[in-house]
């Protein structure tokens, strides 16, 4: 065999050893994956009180979504303004619904759950974080890598703490 086939051979086989990494990299669940409990209002059992999570990323807002546009995931109901918000939600669950399931990451970062209130929030690292107030979406601010990452660790043991 030539070393230019040899060469032609070598540099398909590293093309397709990307290509396949890259899907599989592609392809994973991200660390966001709604897989656990989800705060809940307790009168309503709707998921962040009823607001439609896609809205804070397409209106930078938070907005009540309508009880006549609904979806049911990891057991709750969650709201939209609008059908495209709902089918958006449906498609890709894990950008859009509430980290940690909705509860603070910053309490979660130290091993306690604290609900997140849906009107003080961030989109942080194209991903939706409820604090319980000022000062946790403050505290998040000053180092939210630090913050996701002990969250991240900790989550595990805190969501088994929940009902």
């Amino acid at each position: 065999m030539s070393a230019a086939r040899q060469n032609s051979r070598f540099l398909s086989l590293i093309g397709l050893t990307f290509c396949v990494v890259f899907t599989a990299l592609c392809a994973a669940p991200g660390w966001s994956l709604i897989s656990g409990p989800v705060v809940t209002d307790p009168q309503t059992g709707l998921a962040i009180d009823g607001f439609d999570p896609v809205a804070y990323f397409t209106d930078a807002t938070a907005v009540p979504g309508r009880a006549d546009i609904e979806y049911q995931l990891a057991g709750v109901t969650w709201r939209f303004r609008n059908q495209g918000n709902r089918d958006a939600f449906a498609d890709h669950p894990e950008v859009y619904a509430p980290q940690f399931g909705g509860y603070d990451p910053v309490a979660i970062a130290r091993g306690v759950s604290v609900a997140g209130h849906p009107k003080t929030w961030l989109i942080s690292g194209e991903r939706l974080f409820l604090f319980y107030d000022a000062k946790a979406r403050a505290d998040f601010l000053a180092s939210p890598n630090n913050v996701v990452a002990a969250a991240q660790r900790h989550w595990p043991d805190v969501r088994r703490t929940l009902p």
